[in-house]
């Protein structure tokens, strides 16, 4: 078995919390899990804890060492999908088999943070994974130490029925140059299960599918070699949701720009796309077809 368990959680680079929260729980139709602070090294989130995964919302908000790291994406970058977190049952272990398996992932390292209007603490224990092991993309391991319902589930916003809300994350896109190398890496040294590897001419692609604690992590390489980015990155982000026809109008009534509702590409099921505001993610709600 392999040593990731899940995907943890998700990371969305953002310059502001409160409007990026506002975003968020529209998108959703829940409110926040939590409203953290990490002190001392002037990063702050805001978490929504779904069914399958959990997704944190990360500006910088004092001076500190990842405040400045952050602040140096953001302005080279913008805001969008900065990262994924892997699950792991015991970071030790799993540090272990990763660089017995070829991935030089760093020791364990403890940390926790505050919820600033509860003044819960959540205490985890990460495992460094440097980008130059990870094809540049920012990615940790983690085992939480803290009991699961540290982190409540995000709450239906008032007047949200559960139809019209986000249930779970369905898949994260990561864009690649080169699938054998991410291959190599998603499959060979995380050890994360390849459910599927396929080539579609029709739509000019290549796609690999790693599944992880119900949640896809989608590789995509273009065929055109000319429409291929240079190097990998994280991409799109496609929202789980039991009517995408209920979700889709209740988003366009809070003001979000959203399309209507078509045929997805996946047998039996239908999507629309979030156009914005989504904080830089390209969006895609995605359920079965009614």
């Amino acid at each position: 078995m392999s040593e990731v368990t899940c995907v943890d959680h998700i990371i969305i680079a953002v310059r502001d919390l409160k409007e990026a929260e506002k975003t968020y729980t529209a998108i959703f139709g829940r409110e926040p899990s939590w409203k953290g602070v990490h002190p001392g090294v002037g990063t702050g989130n805001v978490l929504y804890r779904l069914k399958n995964t959990y997704v944190e919302l990360y500006a910088p908000i004092a001076e500190g060492a990842n405040a400045d790291a952050l602040k140096a994406h953001l302005d080279a970058h913008g805001e969008g999908l900065y990262g994924i977190v892997l699950g792991v049952a015991d970071a030790a272990a799993a540090t272990e088999a990763f660089n017995a398996r070829g991935l030089k992932s760093g020791a364990p390292v403890d940390g926790k943070g505050r919820d600033e209007v509860t003044g819960a603490i959540r205490e985890w224990r990460t495992i460094a994974m440097p980008k130059d092991e990870m094809l540049g993309l920012f990615m940790l391991g983690i085992q939480h130490l803290s009991p699961e319902d540290a982190l409540p589930p995000a709450p239906l916003s008032a007047g949200v029925p559960e139809g019209e809300a986000v249930s779970a994350c369905d898949h994260v896109v990561i864009m690649t140059p080169d699938a054998e190398r991410c291959k190599a890496l998603f499959g060979g040294k995380l050890g994360i299960r390849l459910a599927l590897d396929q080539t579609k001419p029709e739509w000019g692609v290549r796609q690999l599918f790693f599944r992880a604690g119900g949640l896809t992590i989608e590789v995509v390489e273009m065929l055109d070699k000319a429409k291929a980015p240079k190097a990998e990155g994280f991409w799109g982000i496609a929202w789980k949701v039991d009517s995408v026809a209920a979700a889709t109008a209740r988003i366009g009534k809070a003001g979000l720009d959203v399309s209507e509702v078509r045929v997805g590409r996946k047998p039996g099921t239908e999507v629309s796309t979030i156009r914005k505001p989504t904080c830089g993610v390209p969006t895609l709600l995605i359920g079965e077809t009614a």
